[in-house]
């Protein structure tokens, strides 16, 4: 018997396939007690920023060298884009040396500091770099190197299925948000697919903010925004999100690449968002997954909406990565990229703890939590 797959099913097969598949296959995770030293001032930080650039370098100019066979089967996808690669590794190099030059202007007598004016002389810094040339850095070296090679492998495999899947990895449009237009050392705390039921994780994560003095951009979902609100009200809803910012993240958790109904979704959440908070609320987009429509950017501006992504995953959704992991990981990202927006998930546990420990790891060496009141 053959069985008949109508078109509409087997573009929905192909869409929920292929949206799976842009999730990396592992995330990368690392116990940075191997550093010798705490990021106590500004110093510690660019010694340490420098080492985790030369580290990242190292694996990505390695990976140059594959072929497509050999990168099908690293990065575990059937089909890729060389050009969406290339661009993406292009990229890259040009915020390394961007990177490893703030890293180094005042590094004079510090570990790893090393004159470099052209990404020539990078790329050749980064091939030699073994992280080794003090004793006391080898349980690190050895650490971080697995550490980028995972990393790595998780950017190349959503710029390897970017045509097709669209993600956080690169922009559609020039107006939308990714994290690397901040300034150095800026850091901009965002947390999706909140939020939790009343006297949830969403209610501690806000405590912890405000005994920080932290004032971060919350995307919610319109259905959970929907059923907090009618547990309470909307003045309820304001005392809850005041001095922090809010979002939109649709009005369900689905790609809004291929759901029919997704301008509705951001239309709704939107409206519902604004007349229940205004101050607080930001006209401010962030898709699911990071998919969306690559014609949409019209739409967008049509509503008055930016869309923002991120460029530093905590991954603290999975059961696999603890909280110690997230933390870790986000400290190392912000040492490598120096600047960018942070995702975080409100619903989950782990983003309340991860918060005051990276407060603490960076008070003095002139990193800066951005005020979400302060983007335009």
């Amino acid at each position: 018997m053959r069985i008949r797959l109508f078109p509409w099913l087997l573009a929905l097969c192909l869409a929920t396939g292929v949206a799976q598949a842009a999730g990396p296959l592992a995330f990368a995770t690392i116990d940075r007690s191997g550093w010798p030293t705490p990021l106590i001032n500004a110093a510690d930080f660019d010694t340490a920023s420098r080492a985790e650039i030369l580290m990242f370098g190292k694996a990505l100019l390695a990976s140059e060298a594959l072929d497509e066979k050999a990168l099908k089967q690293r990065l575990g996808v059937k089909q890729l884009d060389l050009k969406s690669i290339d661009q993406v590794r292009q990229r890259f190099w040009r915020l390394l040396l961007n990177n490893y030059q703030l890293a180094s202007r005042d590094c004079e007598g510090e570990a790893f500091c090393l004159a470099v004016r052209n990404l020539a002389q990078l790329r050749q810094l980064a091939a030699s770099f073994t992280g080794r040339s003090k004793s006391t850095y080898g349980p690190w070296a050895e650490a971080s190197a697995r550490f980028h090679q995972q990393y790595l492998n998780e950017q190349l495999r959503l710029a390897a299925l970017f045509p097709t899947v669209s993600s956080e990895i690169q922009r559609i449009d020039p107006a939308e948000m990714l994290g690397d237009e901040l300034e150095d050392r800026q850091f901009l705390l965002t947390f999706d697919d909140g939020p939790s039921p009343r006297g949830g994780r969403t209610d501690e994560l806000l405590e912890v903010l405000r005994a920080y003095d932290l004032h971060s951009l919350f995307f919610v979902l319109g259905d959970s925004f929907q059923a907090r609100l009618s547990q309470s009200s909307a003045g309820q809803m304001r005392e809850l999100y005041d001095n922090q910012c809010v979002g939109v993240h649709g009005w369900e958790h689905k790609s809004h690449s291929s759901w029919g109904a997704w301008q509705n979704s951001v239309i709704h959440s939107a409206n519902l968002a604004n007349r229940t908070l205004a101050d607080e609320y930001q006209p401010r987009f962030r898709p699911p997954y990071g998919q969306r429509r690559s014609d949409s950017a019209g739409f967008f501006k049509a509503q008055g909406l930016q869309l923002m992504l991120w460029n530093i995953d905590s991954q603290d959704w999975s059961r696999k990565v603890s909280a110690q992991d997230a933390i870790q990981r986000v400290q190392t990202l912000m040492l490598l990229w120096r600047r960018g927006i942070i995702l975080f998930h409100d619903t989950h546990a782990k983003a309340a703890q991860a918060v005051p420990a990276l407060f603490e790891a960076n008070q003095h060496n002139g990193v800066q939590w951005l005020d979400c009141r302060s983007l335009r």
